[in-house]
C-alpha cells in the first residue's frame, strides 16, 4: 500500500499572519511532528495570489490580502519547513493554487497512484475551505483510496466552521481521526 500525507496551506498568513487563528497556532506543533515522522510521500499546497488579488472573485469576497507571492506570508511557516527538512519522507510535490482546492495536486495524484492501493491522510488549514476543498477533489480523483483528514491537525476560520466540514467529510465517506 501506498502512504501519503498531504500538507494543505500551513503558511504564515493563515497562522500568525493576516488570517492567522489561536487554533492554527495551536496545531502548528503537532503538524510538524506528523511530518517528521511520516514513512511515505508527501505533497502539499500552497496558497498563492498575486498584487491583484484584491479585483479577484475571492478578493472582493474576503478582501484581507494574504499569501502574495513572495512575500513573508506566502512562505510555509518555519517549523513545517524544518519538519519537511528533517524527514525521512519523500517530499515530491508542493502544487501553488490560486483558488481553494488544487487541481494540479489532483492531477499528479491521480497520474501517480490510480488503480494501486492508496491511503492519503491531510492536516493543514483551512478545514472549512481549502482542506475540505481538496480532499473532496482527490476524492473524486481517486474515489478507491482510503482518505483521512486529522482533525487535530487542522484548523478552521471558526471552530464551528472546522466542525462543520469534518461532518461534511465523514459523509463524503472520508475517515477523521482526532
Amino acid at each position: 500500500m501506498e502512504h501519503i500525507l498531504v500538507v494543505i496551506d500551513m503558511q504564515n498568513d493563515f497562522i500568525d499572519g493576516s488570517l492567522g487563528t489561536k487554533e492554527a497556532q495551536e496545531i502548528v506543533d503537532g503538524a510538524a511532528e506528523k511530518i517528521r515522522g511520516f514513512k511515505g510521500s508527501i505533497y502539499g499546497t500552497l496558497d498563492t495570489h498575486t498584487e491583484d488579488y484584491l479585483n479577484t472573485q475571492e478578493g472582493k469576497s474576503l478582501p484581507v490580502p494574504h499569501c502574495i507571492l513572495g512575500e513573508e506570508g506566502w512562505a510555509l511557516h518555519s517549523d513545517i519547513m524544518d519538519a519537511i527538512s528533517d524527514t525521512e519522507a519523500e517530499v515530491m510535490d508542493f502544487c501553488r493554487k490560486d483558488t481553494f482546492g488544487s487541481i494540479e495536486l489532483c492531477e499528479l495524484l491521480k497520474q501517480r497512484y490510480e488503480g494501486k492501493e492508496v491511503e492519503i491522510e491531510f492536516l493543514g488549514l483551512c478545514t472549512d475551505i481549502c482542506v475540505i476543498s481538496n480532499v473532496l477533489m482527490v476524492k473524486a480523483a481517486l474515489p478507491e483510496a482510503k482518505l483521512i483528514v486529522h482533525a487535530g491537525l487542522c484548523a478552521g476560520v471558526t471552530p464551528e466552521s472546522h466542525e462543520n466540514a469534518l461532518n461534511a467529510l465523514k459523509m463524503c465517506q472520508v475517515d477523521i481521526e482526532t
